[in-house]
């Protein structure tokens, strides 16, 4: 819904009321008020008295002064320097102005971000069920904390041997022989597989009793798989650097020197 036009100010006075409004809702940086005030009226020599105005008599601080008064707010509400730096440039604070005022509010209030980190966490998570390793880390970082900050904040929780990533709660919740058989029907060696799986964080514990009981019934056959791969890629058996390629791709694919040799032993007449 586009924005009604603002009434335009006739004289300066209206522009001082406009600035008086606005900052008695909040603080503005000196660039946030210039903006409102140009939606008010055209005449720049008009916005430069009044904002020098109110700069003079207190009432609109310099960048700096609102950047430390910003951050003296946002360190009381435990809110990193990562959130506040991001938080002041979108405001049109500079970065210098930005870096000087955090430091001195640091300095000045003897504020250790690790011992903050940690009350942020300590005070958001009692426990770490319902939520992952993933989500903690992109809700600490959206509230300013570095990796190397959050990292030692959890090293001080109670709960922190509960904390797991997504892929590990996953990994929980997966069918072992199910997952053996997919890869398979996808022409995936063993050895791929393990490697697959572990890199999925799956437990492996029951892998060879699994894979055994598999082979048994008949789900995988290694063997055969390997020769329906080679098949596939129709190489030349016959010439030995076609035949060496075809030796490193079903290597590449998992399986074993036997499975591999079988499957490029030509077929008894």
């Amino acid at each position: 819904m586009q924005r009604p036009p603002l009434r335009q100010a006739k004289t300066i006075d209206n522009v001082f009321n406009s600035a008086y409004w606005h900052l008695s809702q909040q603080d503005f940086t000196i660039n946030e008020i210039r903006s409102k005030l140009e939606r008010k009226t055209e005449n720049q020599e008009w916005i430069d008295t009044v904002l020098a105005r109110l700069i003079e008599s207190g009432y609109l601080k310099n960048d700096f002064d609102f950047a430390v008064r910003y951050c003296e707010l946002a360190f009381s509400h435990e809110l990193g320097a990562g959130a506040i730096r991001r938080k002041l440039q979108r405001r049109g604070v500079s970065l210098t102005e930005i870096d000087c005022a955090i430091e001195r509010v640091m300095d000045e209030q003897n504020i250790d971000s690790y011992k903050m980190a940690t009350s942020r966490l300590l005070g958001r998570y009692d426990n770490f069920h319902g939520t992952n390793k993933e989500k903690v880390y992109a809700q600490m970082t959206t509230k300013g904390f570095s990796r190397v900050e959050i990292e030692h904040a959890l090293s001080l929780h109670p709960m922190r041997d509960t904390l797991r990533s997504k892929l590990a709660i996953k990994a929980d919740k997966v069918d072992l022989s199910r997952e053996i058989i997919k890869l398979h029907n996808k022409g995936k060696g063993q050895t791929l597989i393990e490697q697959e799986l572990k890199q999925r964080q799956i437990d492996l514990s029951d892998f060879e009793d699994t894979l055994h009981q598999l082979t048994l019934v008949g789900e995988v056959d290694f063997y055969q798989s390997c020769k329906d791969e080679l098949t596939k890629k129709r190489y030349d058996l016959s010439d030995y650097k076609e035949k060496s390629k075809a030796y490193a791709y079903l290597s590449r694919k998992g399986f074993s020197s036997d499975e591999i040799k079988e499957a490029m032993s030509p077929d008894d007449e």
